[in-house]
């Protein structure tokens, strides 16, 4: 094979895709998620009763309560204000997450990823 048999794009990958343009969106979702990982968010139930602290790489890091949400006679209203605390500090987290992500399905990748993304191996989904 000589110079001329070459493909004259050698930055095309499989079905002409720009492998630099990936790498450097790639690059960009990387830098994007790490500094949603260093961010804090707060979730909160009970009208700031309870606030739970944790940062975009899922660390939680505080836990506040009023003490006009402490009832020794019903702890299981405490209980489940903590749990929705948490559950909103989550969704917090998830929506920094996808906001790092640009809006980006990772599911549209096809099979690039091998699978991985919404519906693929490790996913949760049955």
């Amino acid at each position: 094979m000589n110079e001329n048999d070459r493909d004259e794009t050698p930055q095309g990958g499989p079905a002409g895709l720009d492998l630099d343009s990936l790498f450097g969106m790639a690059s960009g979702m990387l830098a994007a998620q790490q500094a949603a990982a260093e961010q804090e968010v707060v979730g909160s139930a009970g009208g700031g009763a309870v606030e739970i602290s944790v940062t975009g790489g899922g660390l939680f890091t505080g836990v506040r309560i009023r003490p006009d949400a402490v009832d020794p006679d019903d702890l299981t209203l405490l209980e489940d204000l903590v749990l929705a605390a948490v559950r909103d500090a989550m969704d917090r987290v998830q929506h920094l997450q996808s906001g790092a992500l640009g809006g980006i399905d990772l599911g549209s990748l096809g099979g690039l990823l091998g699978g991985l993304g919404p519906g693929g191996p490790g996913d949760g989904t049955p």
